[in-house]
């Protein structure tokens, strides 16, 4: 088989494209949750804690000299993107939970019916109702 054929079977399969769709959500998913994080949560804990911006939150390693821009370390941004973790992995918990609660609703809707007897179960039951109908 032919290496483009089996990229192609791969591609095509229907995993390939359910996961893509998942990635481009998700990626979208994230710039929503890095906007929530920056534009509506991070502004009220800064005002609570004092006007804070914590896009502006800076440790300088080195002062800025000539047209030679400073070293920092952002460590307000670090803690948003580190809200912005905590967020997408909560959302992906709870999604995850919902999904095994119905996986488990199936399998118990499933366990409850009786698996239907043998086909040579069936009949030899029949007979026996006959022959009991027979000497009555």
């Amino acid at each position: 088989m032919g290496m483009m054929k089996e990229f192609k079977e791969f591609a095509i399969r229907g995993n390939v494209m359910d996961m893509a769709i998942g990635i481009i959500i998700g990626g979208a998913f994230g710039k929503i949750v890095s906007s929530f994080v920056a534009d509506v949560v991070m502004p009220p804990i800064g005002v609570l804690l004092g006007g804070v911006d914590f896009a502006s939150l800076v440790i300088v390693v080195k002062e800025a000299v000539g047209e030679t821009p400073a070293v920092t370390m952002n460590y307000g941004t670090f803690f948003m993107t580190i809200m912005d973790f905590v967020i997408i992995a909560f959302v992906i918990f709870m999604v995850i939970k919902g999904m095994n609660n119905m996986k488990r609703k199936e399998e118990e809707a499933v366990a409850e019916e009786p698996p239907a007897p043998p086909a040579d179960e069936v009949l030899l039951t029949e007979i026996r109702d006959l022959l009991k109908g027979r000497n009555e």
